[in-house]
């Protein structure tokens, strides 16, 4: 959703900026610098994959400057309790974030709204930090449950599953990867700036995905398991008999057949041809990738640990061995996440 200011109106319309196609903060944005910016807001987008933002400064010579500014997603947005915008076009506002590598951007952490209160989009365990009010705007403590519901009587795997940024259990990513030559090779040629592979809602593929910090939700469908993830609106497809399944067709998400190990969904996946390791894309993957992903609730029904065992000869050394944990909050939905291009 676009607002614009118009004369005398607020309209809405589909009108693009720079910064707003998805893609990786790292190689858009300097995040070795903090700047700021005061201003009044010209546009708002509300959507996925990034909110987005239009400010308009005054430089010392008098001039205008527009600023394509961005921040997190809407569904990111919408466990910090914000659903709607929280400013209108009009509103004078004061920005910090990390300025953009090309154009007239930033990557909005901080913004002192005109009540005097300040939304902090750069959240943590700890309480916000604010630049310059002693008023934080909106809650972060969905984003650090330290654990999930146990109210309900099923306390087995088919729910919508949420991620927890606490206690390290959000960890998926590795620090460092059992890199072959060829890889290594590969990854100093990699260019952030025209080599990612979420330009423009690009969907992800195995095993970045499974990353995402959204809702996700298993189905019981007899023969298959559904697990549906909010980023981009996946369906991931477990088959259960594996004579359903014959002749898999290589796609992005692959070829994934489950089987139960006690409460634990044991599921393998394998013709992948996706091409990359990481949504980065800075590690190629061969064709040859397979992936193990053990999913176990744990007894009371709060948790759900989740074990990713990533084999690619072509890629790595030695097996790489992944995880993180979701928490069961019972009033969270897998939205539709709706990515907008452009």
């Amino acid at each position: 959703m676009w607002v614009k200011k118009m004369p005398g109106v607020l309209a809405l319309c589909a009108l693009p900026l720079t910064g707003s196609a998805h893609h990786s903060v790292a190689s858009n944005f300097d995040r070795s610098v903090t700047t700021e910016l005061e201003g009044e807001i010209t546009e708002i987008l509300w959507r996925n994959p990034h909110v987005a933002f239009a400010l308009t400064t005054t430089d010392t010579s008098g001039t205008e400057v527009e600023w394509n500014l961005e921040t997190h997603s809407l569904s990111i947005m919408k466990r910090m309790d914000v659903n709607e915008p929280f400013i209108e076009v009009g509103d004078r506002v004061k920005v910090a974030g990390w300025p953009a590598r090309r154009g007239q951007g930033m990557f909005v952490n901080n913004m002192l709204l005109p009540s005097g209160e300040e939304f902090v989009f750069a959240f943590g365990p700890e309480p916000a930090e604010l630049r310059w009010s002693d008023r934080l705007w909106g809650t972060n403590e969905r984003w650090f449950a330290e654990s999930g519901d146990t109210s309900a009587a099923e306390r087995g795997i088919f729910r919508v599953w949420s991620t927890t940024l606490a206690g390290g259990q959000a960890f998926f990513w590795l620090p460092d990867y059992p890199l072959t030559d060829a890889t290594r090779a590969a990854s100093a040629d990699f260019d952030p700036l025209t080599d990612d592979p979420l330009i423009d809602c690009a969907l992800k593929g195995m095993p970045a995905i499974m990353s995402a910090p959204y809702p996700l939700e298993f189905i019981d469908n007899s023969a298959t398991i559904t697990l549906h993830l909010e980023e981009y609106d996946t369906i991931r497809t477990i088959y259960l008999d594996e004579q359903a399944s014959a002749a898999p067709i290589p796609s992005i998400l692959g070829h994934s057949v489950g089987h139960w190990e006690d409460e634990t969904l044991v599921v393998e996946t394998t013709d992948v041809n996706w091409g990359y390791f990481r949504g980065t894309g800075e590690y190629p993957t061969s064709d040859d990738i397979e992936f193990v992903e053990r999913f176990t609730p744990t007894e009371n029904g709060s948790r759900l640990r989740y074990e990713m065992t990533v084999t690619d000869p072509a890629t790595f050394t030695e097996p790489v061995v992944m995880g993180k944990t979701w928490v069961w909050l019972p009033d969270v939905n897998v939205e539709p996440y709706e990515c907008a291009t452009g």
